[in-house]
């Protein structure tokens, strides 16, 4: 079988295995959100906090309790760090130095899972499973509850509220995030994954079957539960420096397959959700068919590009194999990036700085676009149906009427929203990146000069302000300015775009619905799915062109 058609059929058993988890989860989820009842566990949890769950809150209240929340778990995280060298069982694990300790509280609480450190050498058990497993959870549950709170405000009317923060948090974690995260624990040890809490350890250096005489020091650790929440919440980072390329957190290709299914799972199921609760499916395959058509156009670009422009080792393996992994291949290694990048995981199962010039263009336009196809847990989804916005307000401009969405019409206050939504990443993006490369000091970060270069620190940023976390490698992000300014990145990529969501959904709320006529968009036909996909395209081509230009455009053009 050829590589190309091994690819292929990879692909599709990935997609058959989507389309059999679509209808069940979105669902589940919808009837999650918009139950009643509480468990009993979850009851123990609002007294535990003093959260009544059952009181309607506006947006202002919604958004103040996604803060606080928030605000305390990078203040918890920071202080844990720092003190994991007085933890007990810290296994020898100094503490965290001030800079990395706030980048990475900034990262796991941002959704982000940016890392600056290697994972087997600087967080001990506690640290791993107490702090960094435990956001894996709420941070995705955070983006899971906006998202929902924004399709509360197209599904209600004439009241302004939202839903409860505290429900919707801990109804994420505990329904939906922690049972599927067992049952895949359970598929990912099957596969060879490692579990268990063993100390550091000394085993031999082998290489190519033959021992090196020396020898190198292994901690295990609770690998498969932690690899599952990571890529099934769109975290990213690894439990080990060599992220999902390490065999003990990636062994093989099935496992490898299975992961890219998780991180793709929940944001695609969301589409679902959101049909189910606005009253219309066809909505929902509206966004599903956006999002899937881009995902599916940017994996076949990612394919070709790495199939056919090798260098100069392509005929020797039959593709651009450097900084991928045998076991994976260029077609497991291409489906991976692309879903990783195109949602807010950040996981890698290779080298990203390694891809051909176009190939790392495809990963940073993937995470440009605002990682919305499929996007992350609940941040794809409110990310799409802002485009969304954008979309039937062009329309609306170019039949000259006033553009509704679901019913609602979008006015100057929504548009202004939706518009500071879409501009806050690129201007932390440029921003940054224009800085760090007019400074002398950053630079000395770089590995490589010239278009590859600049492609590191612009991928640096990029990865950090839309929460993505994947490094493009090359880079020395460890120092204090890439540590402080990507980790104020991270925060301001998160949370002032929730802002504006936020905002939208409580003034959608408060709309009185107006009625379908013969002038309205319909938009859940395959016409708007068209109009949206080209809105995005566009949006993001001049926004980020001529930084593309100098870096991965330059870059390809020139191989």
């Amino acid at each position: 079988m050829s590589p190309v058609l091994a690819g292929v059929l990879q692909l599709l058993a990935l997609v058959a295995a989507l389309a059999l988890a679509y209808r069940p989860l979105g669902d589940y989820m919808a009837h999650v959100y918009g139950s009643k009842k509480h468990l009993r566990a979850e009851k123990w949890i609002y007294r535990a906090i003093g959260a009544d769950p059952d009181t309607e809150m506006r947006w202002p209240a919604y958004l103040r309790g996604v803060l606080a929340f928030s605000a305390a778990g990078v203040l918890f995280l920071y202080l844990l760090q720092r003190l994991q060298g007085s933890l007990p069982g810290s296994l020898g694990f100094k503490s965290i130095d001030p800079d990395q300790a706030f980048n990475t509280a900034a990262s796991f609480v941002a959704n982000t899972n940016w890392q600056s450190y290697s994972g087997e050498q600087a967080m001990g058990h506690v640290l791993q499973t107490g702090g960094l497993a435990v956001q894996n959870f709420v941070s995705a549950a955070v983006g899971i509850a906006v998202a929902v709170a924004l399709v509360r405000g197209f599904a209600r009317s004439r009241t302004g509220e939202l839903g409860n923060f505290w429900a919707d948090l801990v109804r994420g974690t505990v329904r939906i995030l922690l049972p599927i995260s067992v049952i895949g624990a359970l598929v990912l040890v099957a596969c060879g994954a490692l579990q268990n809490f063993s100390g550091i350890h000394e085993v031999g250096q082998f290489l190519t079957g033959h021992s090196t005489g020396g020898t190198q020091q292994w901690n295990g650790g609770a690998v498969a539960s932690q690899e599952v929440i990571k890529e099934l919440g769109t975290n990213g980072g690894g439990y080990f420096n060599a992220n999902s390329a390490h065999p003990f957190e990636n062994p093989n290709a099935l496992s490898n397959l299975f992961e890219i299914f998780l991180i793709l799972l929940i944001p695609f199921a969301l589409t679902r959700t959101f049909g189910r609760m606005v009253g219309s499916l066809r909505q929902g395959y509206a966004i599903l068919a956006t999002m899937a058509t881009i995902w599916l156009g940017f994996t076949a670009l990612m394919m070709w590009t790495e199939f056919h422009h090798g260098g100069p080792a392509f005929d020797l393996a039959g593709g651009a194999m450097e900084g991928k992994e045998n076991r994976f291949g260029i077609a497991g290694s291409s489906i991976f990036s692309v879903a990783t990048t195109l949602t807010s995981t950040g996981a890698v199962n290779s080298f990203h700085s390694s891809y051909t010039g176009f190939g790392g263009g495809i990963q940073m336009l993937g995470m440009q676009l605002g990682e919305i196809a499929p996007g992350g847990t609940g941040s794809g989804l409110y990310g799409m149906l802002v485009m969304a916005i954008i979309a039937v307000f062009i329309a609306g401009l170019m039949v000259g009427r006033t553009p509704e969405y679901l019913g609602k019409k979008i006015g100057t206050r929504e548009i202004k929203l939706a518009a500071c939504y879409i501009l806050v990443t690129p201007a932390l993006v440029l921003g940054f990146t224009a800085v760090a490369m007019a400074l002398p000091t950053p630079g000395d970060s770089m590995t490589n000069t010239g278009a590859h270069g600049f492609s590191e620190i612009l991928y640096a940023y990029t990865s950090g302000a839309n929460n993505n976390g994947s490094a493009f490698a090359g880079l020395n992000a460890d120092t204090q300015w890439f540590n402080s300014t990507i980790g104020l990145a991270m925060l301001l990529g998160r949370f002032l775009p929730m802002v504006f969501v936020l905002a939208l959904a409580g003034s959608l709320a408060e709309q009185q619905p107006v009625p379908r006529t013969a002038g309205t968009l319909r938009t859940e036909k395959p016409l708007f799915t068209g109009l949206l996909v080209g809105t995005i395209m566009i949006i993001t081509g001049l926004t980020y062109f001529p930084a593309l230009a100098l870096g991965p455009l330059a870059e390809g053009l020139a191989a």
